[in-house]
Parts: structure tokens; sequence; C-alpha cells
């Protein structure tokens, strides 16, 4: 992955949305990137606002990446292809793409035993101490970059991201068809990890999360939503990382049940109902990231079994990035906020 390089005067120049401390954002001139010999230049259309950037934004830190100097945001992201190294093969130039954000270094252990999610050395978008994508072109390894459908937009590539989030919390739960299936959360990834488990087959999906719009999103997207506090579930599938939600979801779940963790926990220590795990024979699985999920994720959404579309209510240039990253606690009716650098 290229570093920022130095601006010189001749260079050509392109437009970054820097943060340059906590809660500002800086637009400014760099020089263009020049792809090495992996790697391909990708003309950037559109970039999803995660919590992440946001916590990023305001907090400057998540568990122990801490931002200690300015950093790009922005890791959902889409394109067009506009340069490519000499060893490249895989795209061409013009090619329309999704960017998977983590690159590994693919000779350690986890990587060579296919857990490249899980490389001690991956370079992810928008992680400390790495840029993001928030940038009018970007270099990275063509190996990360997933060519598109003309049929699908770039908004809708760039949710290949958080739908690949949703792809792998719902096979490290195991989940198989005909199962009944709880989601705690009704933010981009519940929704998403619910559409999931609804493509592969599962009995039912039912969305829990106190707000009523993202409730009436969740409907509108064919999920069911929670009225009866006594129903049990085969599956958990927790993506708010809301205090006490695990536990609660893990009691709703019927014997020899299954969850995986896929938000990120707002507590260090988590209360479990450890005597009802081991009675039950419950499953924990935990989520970091994804693994070999990105031809899926297109596969579902060029397919129509998954609208990501819905989950996209607002738009921003990106001089307007700073805006973007404040959305969710400004307008508590919103769900994804897409910054376009093009514009």
């Amino acid at each position: 992955m290229s570093t920022r390089p130095t601006l010189e005067e001749d260079a050509m120049t392109i437009r970054a949305a820097v943060m340059t401390e906590l809660g500002q954002i800086e637009i400014q001139d760099h020089p263009e990137p020049v792809p090495a010999p992996h790697e391909a230049a990708v003309r950037v259309r559109a970039v999803g606002v995660c919590g992440s950037d946001t916590a990023y934004f305001t907090v400057g830190r998540i568990g122990d990446w801490v931002v200690d100097g300015p950093i790009v945001l922005g890791h959902e992201v889409s394109g067009e292809v506009v340069g490519v190294g000499e060893e490249v093969t895989s795209v061409a130039v013009g090619d329309r793409v999704a960017i998977e954000p983590g690159t590994p270094c693919r000779n350690c252990r986890e990587c060579m035993a296919g857990r490249y999610h899980l490389c001690p050395d991956l370079a992810f978008l928008a992680t400390p101490p790495y840029d993001g994508a928030l940038v009018e072109v970007m270099t990275i390894d063509a190996r990360n970059l997933h060519v598109i459908p003309d049929s699908m937009g770039y908004e809708e590539a760039a949710l290949l991201e958080p739908l690949s989030v949703g792809i792998w919390g719902c096979r490290r739960a195991g989940l198989e068809p005909g199962d009944d299936v709880l989601v705690t959360g009704a933010g981009p990834v519940g929704l998403l990890a619910g559409a999931v488990a609804r493509a592969f087959g599962a009995g039912s999906v039912t969305v829990t999360d106190p707000s009523a719009f993202r409730l009436g999103l969740a409907e509108r997207m064919g999920l069911g939503t929670d009225t009866d506090p006594d129903a049990r579930f085969d599956v958990l599938l927790e993506c708010s990382g809301a205090k006490g939600v695990l536990a609660e979801g893990l009691r709703r779940l019927r014997p020899a049940g299954r969850a995986a963790m896929i938000g990120m926990p707002k507590d260090e220590l988590v209360g479990l109902p450890l005597s009802q795990l081991t009675v039950n024979e419950l499953s924990l699985s935990l989520v970091h990231r994804y693994n070999h999920t990105w031809p899926l994720a297109i596969s579902l959404v060029a397919s129509g079994r998954v609208d990501v579309a819905p989950l996209v209510t607002h738009h921003f240039p990106l001089a307007e990035t700073a805006d973007a990253l404040l959305l969710g606690k400004r307008v508590t009716d919103s769900v994804k906020a897409v910054i376009h650098p093009d514009r």
C-alpha cells in the first residue's frame, strides 16, 4: 500500500479529506499517486461512512488503535481503475471495482492457513497508521480489487464492505437453512446481517432496536421486528455492542443455539449467563472483519437477493466530509451516509 507522498510543484494533484486533529477535517492537495508494479490506481467514486470513522474523528481511538497524527478516513469504497502497475493482470483501466480494504502480508502463518483477515501485519484502510479512501485517487494492491457488474452502482459497491461483515457473521454463527434468527441492533451491519440470514435460507429473521425509524426500515427490507419477548431463536447475531444486549440475546436462544458477536462491545467486561451457556450448550463466536466474502457479496447484490440501496439515506461531496462523519449524531432518522470524492 502506498504511503502519502510529498507534494511537489510540478506534480499532478488530487484532493484528500485529511483529519488533521480531533474533530477537524481539512481538504488538502496531494500529489496524484502512481501505482507500484503490483498496484492499481482507482478514482474513488463512493465511500460509505462507518461508525469506526466517526469514532476516530470524535474520540481518536478504537481499542488499541489510536490516531496519533494526520489520517485519511474511509474504508467502504468503490471506484474506477485509472492506472495499473506493470505486474497487474487481474484488472484493467476502466474496470469498475469494489475495494477490499485489508491488505495482508500473504506470507505469515495466518495468511498461509487462509485466515488472511487475522494477519498480524494487515494494513487496513483508515486504521492507524494507514490512510483511508477519502481521496480523489488512491493506489492499492490490485488483488484487493473486485470487478463489479455494470448493473451495480458505486454506492451499492461501497456497501459490499459492511455486507461482508454480515456474511462473515452468519458464517461464524453456523447459520443453517430453517434457523430462526434474532438480530440485535438495526444499524447498517445489523440490517445487512439480517438480509444475509434471509438470503442464506433462515426460517425467520427478527430485528430489535430502540429506533422506530430503523425498525421501519427493517420491515421495508422484509425483516421481522420483535414483538414477542417470549420468542426463542436458533441463532443470535449481536450487532449493537450495547451493554447487556449480548447476555439478553443469549437468554433467548434455544438449546444448542449459536451466536456471533458482530458489534464492537462498548464495555471491555461483558457479563454472560455462563450457566445457561453451559446447560444449553450454546456456542458463541467472535467476529473480526471477514474472509473470502467479496465474490459472494457481489453475487448477492447483483442477483437481487440482498438489496443494500435502502440503507443509503444521505449523500455528501468531499468538502462536506466532517458533516457526513457527524450525521448520525445530528440526524436520528439516518442510516448510511455516502461521500463522493469526485464531487
